[in-house]
């Protein structure tokens, strides 16, 4: 069990490596047999569920160059699992996505050795657990994100923006880098389990811990574009459509996220983190939601709600009570659940229809009725009408704002403003496509092929479960996932 973490990362850097050659050897098929890899990394993090979840991690270490003090540790706790969980599974899902979408591409192998190279730094991200492993895995997240959303390289637009998000990011690293390398002298390791062991006061009184903290918030913000670093995230849905579904809700733009969870027991302890995390959060919640209510493209409508869901994941972190970062990661679990699902089947309506202004479709749902399916799901989710795991993370959410600290009537203004906003791009995106009557499109509407609409379903089929038994959610993912935080 203490070396699956390590194995399992090999097996998906080796699979990227294969892509091209079984592309060549199997064509548009090669796909769903390297879907396989993720499937089985699913089921292999999910059998790692009660143990982590009684408080067992699972923890593997080699020396990899001892003097330098840099092993390759890698420790999978609850918080860990939760997003190991999610990037395999989505990826499985954006792996068949891709086999149809992509379908016919002479290049479509070497987008698998991008994508399974982006998976596996992901992995790599949140299961490091020393500060510079964890570093090489985030630049090397970068470099795979620069490769998938300037797939599309012959048009200018893909170049530009896939060159803005890398700068952009990749800026932000480098500040980060600066702050690791600070925080490791400060403390005497840069292993992330001893640093969280240590005493709090005792960094935080250090002269230069502030300047450490704005250095590794640079880079928490910049890679989960807050504001105002958030225009790079709506530009990077040039990106083909399985690329966009995997970017917003599993992989790199939760990577900031996941930082400052990561580092919330050390960090939090600052008297600076309060007053600068949580209006951040706030400000990129309340931009995202206002930008996406101008749009009139369903992929940049969910790219801007994304950046409103990240704003609000750092404001509750920013908060930092008990309740908050519960919200926070029961938030994150909904959100990567819909968004997925939501970014598929914009991309499934753009392919079918050759539109993906909301204004120019309706009725879709009698030719698409899987898709207008998965759609629904992922919609009532996003707008958190209950029985879906949607409704229980805005409760959370809501009662969050309700006990927090500081300006709380602001808190609470802002947090219900945003999730009105949210209810009605829910409603543009994926609702209005399917619904009224039929509208002429450029291609006649039919229903894509199952690969792109099961995955979909699935993950709608998901929030309904989480979302009627939200108990085992809090007791097996979300729960060990705040006890790891906290």
């Amino acid at each position: 069990m203490q070396n699956l973490p390590i194995i399992i990362l090999a097996v998906v850097f080796v699979a990227a490596f294969l892509a091209p050659w079984l592309h060549r050897r199997m064509g548009d098929r090669c796909g769903l047999l390297l879907s396989l890899v993720p499937l089985a990394a699913t089921a292999v993090y999910a059998s790692m569920v009660p143990g982590v979840a009684a408080g067992q991690p699972v923890v593997w270490q080699h020396a990899w160059a001892p003097a330098l003090g840099i092993g390759l540790d890698f420790r999978v706790d609850g918080l860990s699992l939760l997003f190991l969980l999610l990037i395999s599974m989505i990826g499985t899902y954006v792996a068949w996505y891709a086999a149809g979408y992509l379908a016919g591409k002479k290049d479509l192998g070497k987008f698998y050795l991008y994508l399974f190279g982006f998976m596996g730094s992901m992995l790599g991200v949140v299961s490091a657990d020393h500060l510079v492993l964890l570093f090489i895995f985030w630049e090397l997240t970068s470099i795979s994100s620069y490769l998938l959303i300037g797939y599309y390289h012959n048009e200018a637009k893909s170049r530009a923006a896939a060159l803005q998000a890398l700068l952009v990011t990749g800026a932000g690293g480098l500040c980060m880098l600066a702050g690791i390398i600070l925080l490791g002298r400060a403390a005497g390791t840069f292993r992330i389990s001893e640093l969280l062991a240590m005493d709090p006061a005792v960094l935080v009184a250090q002269p230069g811990f502030a300047t450490i903290l704005v250095l590794i918030l640079l880079g928490a913000f910049t890679k989960s574009a807050q504001f105002p670093f958030h225009f790079w995230l709506p530009n990077a849905m040039e990106a083909p459509a399985p690329v966009s579904a995997y970017l917003h809700s599993a992989t790199m733009v939760k990577a900031g996220v996941f930082l400052l969870a990561r580092l919330h027991p050390l960090l939090a302890a600052s008297p600076l983190w309060v007053p600068i995390v949580a209006p951040v959060g706030a400000l990129t919640m309340m931009t995202g939601v206002f930008l996406a209510l101008g749009q009139n493209d369903l992929k940049k409508i969910l790219a801007y709600t994304t950046v409103a869901v990240l704003g609000t994941l750092t404001m509750l972190l920013g908060i930092g009570t008990e309740l908050a970062v519960k919200a926070a990661l029961a938030y994150l679990l909904a959100h990567a659940l819909y968004k997925a699902a939501l970014f598929m089947t914009s991309g499934t309506v753009d392919h079918e229809t050759g539109t993906r202004d909301p204004d120019h479709l309706g009725g879709l749902r009698r030719a698409m009725p899987f898709t207008a399916t998965a759609a629904l799901l992922g919609a009532l989710s996003m707008a958190g009408l209950p029985f879906l795991l949607g409704f229980v993370s805005k409760e959370y959410f809501y009662k969050a704002l309700l006990d927090a600290d500081g300006p709380g009537v602001l808190w609470e203004v802002l947090g219900v403003t945003a999730s009105i906003c949210m209810v009605a791009l829910a409603l543009t995106a994926g609702i209005k496509p399917f619904w009224g009557r039929l509208k002429h499109t450029p291609k006649p509407p039919h229903e894509a092929p199952w690969t792109m609409w099961l995955g979909p379903v699935l993950l709608g089929i998901g929030s309904i479960k989480l979302g009627l038994l939200p108990g085992v959610a809090a007791a097996f993912i979300v729960g060990p996932a705040a006890a790891a935080v906290l």
